[in-house]
């Protein structure tokens, strides 16, 4: 018979997928093993990440040399460890609340210095580990557990689009976003992620791969009534495709 698809030899078997039903980080985890795998690059990548369900699921998951940041700080860890270490492949595994909320900062001059790192960013639009706050991605409107009747951008500021801000700097590369609600999806997804790293190989500077995820527990939906919450408000939100390739 046949093998169509196998898991990952990367994926380790240190522990059963923790993450909620419906959530796309088991998704995502799963792309960037198969492309590490195919670039040939497992025993030479570093994934940092700061606090939240990307870093709390991932470094569980990948058999792979991982370091935890201070929430918010892995671009800054990461960016550091990739000048001393040019050799490896270092790439930052976050979250809307870790990278562009509490990470702004870091995010920002990373990006704009241009450094040589693969950035992997799920945006669930709101903060999931720590209980659902709102983050700089919720959607107008939407309910969080600090914006109980809605987001109000008046108050609360507009939704904020990571891969059109950094469009606007000068030395990003590759800055792309997808989502992971069908086989379609997936696969374009899977490619974004794979070029974000080729990018990194042939040190083309700095690249980042947005997938617009579900949040089912924090969202109070089912994962079914979740992918149809993304295509249906999400996505005109966060429009997917190619911002910039260099």
């Amino acid at each position: 018979m046949k093998t169509v698809y196998k898991k990952p030899e990367c994926i380790g078997n240190k522990k059963p997928n923790s993450y909620c039903p419906g959530c796309m980080h088991s998704i995502v985890v799963r792309l960037v093993a198969e492309v590490l795998e195919e670039l040939n690059v497992v025993n030479s990548s570093v994934m940092f990440a700061g606090v939240g369900c990307d870093g709390n699921g991932a470094f569980g998951y990948l058999d792979i040399d991982t370091v935890i940041s201070p929430h918010g700080r892995a671009l800054a860890v990461a960016s550091a460890y990739k000048r001393c270490n040019p050799e490896n492949v270092v790439f930052t595994y976050q979250g809307d609340g870790d990278l562009i909320a509490i990470g702004c900062a870091e995010t920002m001059h990373a990006a704009n210095r241009g450094e040589n790192v693969t950035v992997i960013f799920v945006n669930n639009a709101q903060y999931g580990m720590t209980g659902g706050q709102m983050a700089p991605t919720t959607l107008a409107g939407m309910k969080t557990t600090t914006t109980p009747y809605g987001r109000d951008p008046k108050a609360d500021g507009a939704p904020m689009h990571v891969c059109e801000i950094l469009d606007t700097l000068d030395n990003p590369t590759f800055l792309a976003r997808g989502t992971c609600t069908d086989p379609k999806n997936i696969i374009q997804t899977k490619k974004y992620i794979k070029q974000a790293f080729q990018n990194q190989l042939e040190g083309k500077g700095f690249s980042l791969g947005e997938i617009v995820s579900a949040c089912p527990s924090n969202w109070g939906l089912s994962p079914l009534k979740s992918i149809d919450f993304i295509n249906e408000k999400m996505l005109p939100e966060y429009p997917l495709g190619i911002v910039r390739d260099r």
